[in-house]
This record gives C-alpha cells, sequence and structure tokens, in this order.
C-alpha cells in the first residue's frame, strides 16, 4: 500500500498531529488496472499530478491519499486513468466526512460508480 503526501512532505516527526482530514483510502474494485489517480479541488479546474506517480493500484487493492495539515478545502474530485486508457471522473466528494473511497465497476450498465464510508 502506497502512501503519498498532496500538498507537501510531511515531516516524519509529528506526522500523526499533521495529517489532513482529508485523507482517505481509495480502494479499486473496478476489476481493472488503475493506472493514474488525480485528485483536485472542486473549485479547481486542473487536476494536477498523477498522484500514483510509477505506481499501479490493482484490482482489490487500496491506496492511501494524504493531504498536509494545511489543506483546508473538503470539496474535491477524483479521477482514475485505467490500463487501457478509459477514465471515470467522480465529483464534490467531501473528504472531510469520509475516510474511505471505494470504485466499482458496474459491467450492465458501463458505468464506475463509487461509495464512500
Amino acid at each position: 500500500m502506497a502512501l503519498l503526501p498532496l500538498a507537501g512532505i510531511l515531516p516524519l516527526a509529528g506526522a500523526a498531529q499533521a495529517q489532513g482530514r482529508q485523507d482517505f483510502a481509495l480502494v479499486n474494485r473496478t476489476g481493472y488496472q488503475i493506472n493514474e489517480i488525480y485528485v483536485g479541488p472542486t473549485s479547481s479546474d486542473s487536476w494536477g499530478r498523477d498522484i500514483l506517480g510509477n505506481n499501479v493500484l490493482a484490482d482489490r487493492r487500496t491506496f492511501n491519499v494524504r493531504f498536509g495539515s494545511r489543506t483546508q478545502a473538503c470539496q474535491w474530485d477524483i479521477k482514475v486513468v485505467y490500463d487501457d486508457g478509459d477514465t471515470s471522473e467522480f465529483r464534490q466528494i467531501d473528504l472531510c466526512s469520509v475516510s474511505k473511497v471505494t470504485l466499482f465497476w458496474n459491467r450492465q450498465a458501463g458505468t464506475t460508480r463509487f461509495v464512500t464510508e
């Protein structure tokens, strides 16, 4: 399981106190590998960088997303890019009130949905 900071590197000492309230676990239950993950504030038109970097998120695996302690926004959008190049976007997720976002693929409808906990 990979841990990457979104808004700066968290210092090792006192990292527990420095975690952002938006930290969450992204669970891939789509049946497909995810090659890229982008998380951006809903208020922005930019996705920023791929937070997976050189890693991938295999089906049934979890990726922990960490924010810096100074991050204030609660509404965030998530974009994932699958290994075949298809993308899914999920808008206006209140990351201040959830700790897990699970992605599911509905083969019959041809859509991806998310469930928060």
